[in-house]
Order: C-alpha cells, then structure tokens, then sequence
C-alpha cells in the first residue's frame, strides 16, 4: 500500500512543480504561498502523509516523505519548507497521548506548525496548563490547523522543566512581521498565546518528546515510526533544502542554452571550459548531498524499523552529516547563480528567489555547520555531545 500511496502522492506533486515556480513571484511579493498552492498540495495528498493509517492517513516512512519534500522544494522553496514544517510536525504529533491524537488526525489531512525552542510558559491549572508566550519564526502558522510550542513549565514549589504543548492555530494571535530577503513566502510570523488554556493531554515534556517515550499511548506509534524529535525534523529540513538546489540546478539549465557571455567572443556560455566545470561541479555537490542525506534517512528508517532510537553517537552523527549535506547544497547553488549572469538579478527570474532562499534557509539553527559539526566532532572525539538536543 505506501508503494503505491507514494507513487500517487509524487506524481501529483510533480504534476503541479510548474505551478509553484510560476507562483513564485506572487508568493514572494505577498510573503505567504498562495492558497492554489496549498490546495494542490492538499489534493495531492501531501498533508496526510505523515498521519498514522489508523487515522486515514497514508502514513509514509520517513525516506518517503523526505522524496516528497524534496519534489516540492523543486517548484518553490519557501513552499517545500512550509510543506516540510507541517509534515514533520504532523509526524511529531503521533508523541502525543492518544486522545490527543485523535483530536489533532480527526480529518486525516492535517497541517501543523510549530517551533521547539521555549519562549513561552505553561502554568498548571486543575485540568491542564495555562500558556502564555511568542513564538518567532513560526513557519505556515497562517494555514496551520495546530500549533507546537515549547515552553517552560513553570511548577508552584518553584521547579521548572520544558514541556512542548499542542494547541489549534485559531487559539494564538500572528503578527504582520515577517519582512525579510529570503523565504519570503513562509510568512514565519510571530505568534502569541495568551492565557491560552491547554489541556493536559495535549502536553507532553521535553524529555518524552526526544526519547519518544510519552505515556498514555495505547496503540503507540506505528511500528517503523519513531523516529525521535530533532533526527526527524533535521532529516526533513535537509530534504526541504536538497529540493531547492535541484530546482536551481534545473533552472539554470534550462535558461542556459542559446547564451552567450557578454564582452567575450562566445555566443554559446555551454561551450566554454569554465561553465562545463561549474555545471559539472554544481551537480556532484548536490549528488553528495543527497547520497549524505540518504545515508541519514536509512539509518533513521532502520532503527525505527527495529523498534530502537538511535544512539546518541548516530544522533551527533545525523546533526552533522545533515548540516554538511545542506552545506554542499548550498555551494551548488552559489556556483550556479554566480555562473548565470547579470541578468539574474530581475525579480522575473526565479533563480535569483532560489539562490536567496538557499542562502536564508541556510542560516536556520539547526542546519548550521559550525553548531552541528561541533557536536559530531566532540563526539567522534570520544567527548560528551555537551547538548541535550539530540
């Protein structure tokens, strides 16, 4: 049945990748991807990819999905990472008790936002918590039917810890702030929760939320499933962003023909040495990439197969390899924008909203080389990771 779920899904969304690169531009200036993209996105099957079979989803491993992302992200970056923040997220959803999940996949097409680091705070009250707080950079919050959100549980007898609570989107307020040079059409805006009363069921810690082990879980996760929190949604970041630098790749090819190279004897750019080296350098960068990344989805795929979280060296493992995948990715696509001529700067043409949501996405915490190869490095060094986001 996921053969045949993915084959339907990738199809679709290939069928509609022209669509989203012609919706670009409008994307941009409106910084939110239109909603034609959304529902194509939807019809496609796209938003229950992640939801457990139980619930009517079509429930797609995590190479699978990763495939799926990557395909989106070829149309339109900021699209892909929005596509990308509510499937991970809706994949995270299954860490939630059972009554949670069944109020969060009770439509089987879900889409949920969500940010992890702990700006807010939950306060216990009889029958839950109460939240308050802001969350910045909270990606496809405009159309996300739920929202996750990190905070800090703050306990009468003055002990704190951190909990991650999910809440329906129409429960927070989203400020018109997001005015920035590269994923422009996320409209990661800032969202605030105030006083917002949030059951305890839909609470879980941060702890259980890492280690997958959130009780109140008769059915669990589905076998093949539990991926963990931060390999799962760096994976599918990393598939998000390999997506954006085939989509520059494709484009730069298929501007290329019948260029010449201004104030030079050559009428065909195709022909000169140092575009056939760039061409040629640019797509082995991507193809490392994606063979680095696949390396990454495998391993994930086999412990959770096996019914096993990773180590903790496979997780300071992943952390790096999918930071260095991005890198790689990111190198491709500068040598493809630097060899694509002045003209590239016109809003009219795509490849420059590429090479800028490649080098914004780029910027994002947890796909940084300097954080993340650190913590490989340490470990691989046989020191402790020295951080408890693994």
């Amino acid at each position: 049945m996921t053969d045949s779920a993915l084959a339907s899904v990738l199809q679709a969304v290939r069928d509609i990748v022209p669509t989203l690169r012609e919706n670009g531009e409008e994307a941009e200036r409106n910084r939110w991807i239109p909603e034609e993209n959304i529902t194509l996105l939807d019809k496609a099957g796209v938003f229950r990819i992640a939801t457990p079979r139980r619930f009517g989803g079509l429930d797609l491993s995590l190479p699978e999905q990763a495939e799926v992302l990557r395909e989106i992200s070829r149309g339109c970056g900021s699209t892909g990472w929005v596509s990308m923040v509510w499937v991970s997220s809706a994949g995270l959803a299954a860490l939630y008790p059972d009554q949670a999940q069944e109020e969060i996949y009770a439509g089987g097409s879900v889409r949920i936002a969500g940010g992890f680091t702990p700006t807010g705070t939950l306060t216990p009250t009889e029958g839950g918590y109460l939240l308050n707080g802001s969350w910045k950079f909270n990606s496809g919050c405009r159309a996300a039917d739920w929202n996750m959100s990190a905070a800090i549980v703050e306990r009468p007898d003055g002990t704190h810890d951190e909990a991650v609570a999910i809440v329906p989107m129409s429960e927070y307020t989203i400020a018109d702030d997001w005015h920035t040079s590269s994923a422009s059409a996320t409209g990661s805006s800032t969202s605030t929760a105030s006083g917002v009363f949030v059951p305890e069921h839909r609470v879980i810690s941060y702890e259980d939320a890492i280690l997958n082990t959130t009780p109140g879980r008769t059915d669990q996760v589905t076998p093949g499933r539990q991926y963990g929190l931060f390999t799962y949604i760096m994976a599918e970041c990393a598939a998000a962003y390999l997506g954006v630098a085939k989509g520059a790749y494709e484009l730069f090819l298929e501007r290329i023909p019948g260029r010449g190279i201004t104030y030079t004897n050559w009428t065909d750019q195709r022909q000169h040495p140092l575009t056939q080296v760039q061409t040629a350098t640019a797509a082995n960068k991507i193809s490392a990439a994606a063979a680095l990344l696949d390396r990454v989805l495998s391993l994930l795929q086999q412990r959770a197969d096996a019914g096993e979280q990773p180590t903790l060296d496979e997780k300071a493992d992943v952390r790096g390899q999918t930071a260095y995948a991005v890198q790689l990715a990111k190198e491709a696509v500068e040598i493809l924008y630097t060899a694509s001529g002045a003209t590239v700067i016109q809003r009219s043409v795509p490849m420059q909203r590429f090479h800028r949501d490649a080098q914004g996405l780029a910027q994002h915490a947890l796909l940084l080389p300097s954080t993340n190869l650190e913590v490989q490095g340490r470990v691989l060094l046989g020191l402790d990771a020295d951080t408890p986001f693994l």
